[in-house]
């Protein structure tokens, strides 16, 4: 048997990370925001300091359900809310329309997922892959109680996709690319599964080109979404090296010196 390496460390830093944050969500009796102590990837609520991330918390919320609208909120399971741990609303980017396909990598929870089949609507169809047995446990109550049917919540690494070429005509996230012990593989991926024509639209946190890769990493952990952010050039050139065309990426709100969260955009031709 091979001897882990540096990569799958920091993979299972990820997992056993978010699993925590699963279990003690699905265990909560009364899973309010606020309600319970959640390892999250984003500042302590409203209390200034040092976050679980590492890094200075903002004046302004930087991750998590804040940054949706709570319109779009409402009669979704709690349990999802409370457990969005984004940096943005991949809502906001990729404009979905009725019956379109749509995957969620690193579906989490769920919440993302949820918000997709309202907008493809029943002709649409929305999968969420996440690497965390006990997410997609809590994505899958999730869905149960919000009574939504189409869905599908499947296992696998985002960097080895578990569905078909060309099986969906968008691709969404929201602070998972940066999670990637292999972000160039997963944006191949991403490509490999977009029928031609389709695109993607993510949120995720990126660095500033100034930054070295040290200067990210002192900024925060990897489990944290900080020091595995990759720079905005770095972005745009590992989308275009997949093949990927009309790349964009746009800073939206700081999350620490020198590092944003950001929308990414791109198409297959």
């Amino acid at each position: 048997m091979a001897e882990p390496t540096a990569c799958d460390d920091l993979r299972d830093e990820v997992r056993l990370h978010y699993a925590r944050l699963a279990s003690t969500m699905s265990a909560a009796a009364d899973p309010t925001p606020g309600s319970v102590d959640i390892p999250c990837c984003g500042p302590a609520p409203s209390e200034g300091g040092a976050s679980c991330c590492g890094v200075e918390a903002e004046s302004s919320p930087v991750f998590g359900a804040d940054l949706y609208a709570a319109p779009e909120l409402r009669e979704l399971p709690v349990r999802s809310v409370t457990a969005s741990l984004g940096c943005g609303n991949p809502m906001l980017v990729a404009a979905l329309r009725p019956g379109e396909r749509v995957l969620d990598l690193g579906c989490g929870g769920g919440i993302d997922v949820l918000l997709a089949a309202r907008r493809v609507g029943a002709q649409g169809f929305v999968y969420g892959v996440d690497m965390t047995e006990e997410m997609l446990r809590l994505a899958r109550a999730n869905a149960g109680t919000a009574g939504v049917e189409n869905v599908e919540f499947r296992k696998g690494f985002i960097e080895n996709l578990p569905l078909s070429d060309a099986a969906v005509d968008v691709v969404i996230s929201n602070c998972v690319i940066t999670l990637s012990t292999d972000a160039p593989a997963a944006m191949s991926e991403m490509y490999r599964v977009l029928r031609p024509g389709g695109r993607i639209g993510l949120s995720d946190v990126v660095a500033e080109d100034r930054l070295s890769r040290a200067e990210r990493a002192e900024r925060g952990s990897f489990a944290g979404c900080i020091a595995g952010a990759m720079s905005r050039q770095e972005y745009l050139d590992g989308l275009a090296a997949a093949g990927f065309v009309d790349t964009q990426v746009t800073f939206t709100h700081r999350v620490a010196d020198g590092i944003h969260g950001a929308v990414i955009r791109a198409v297959k031709p």
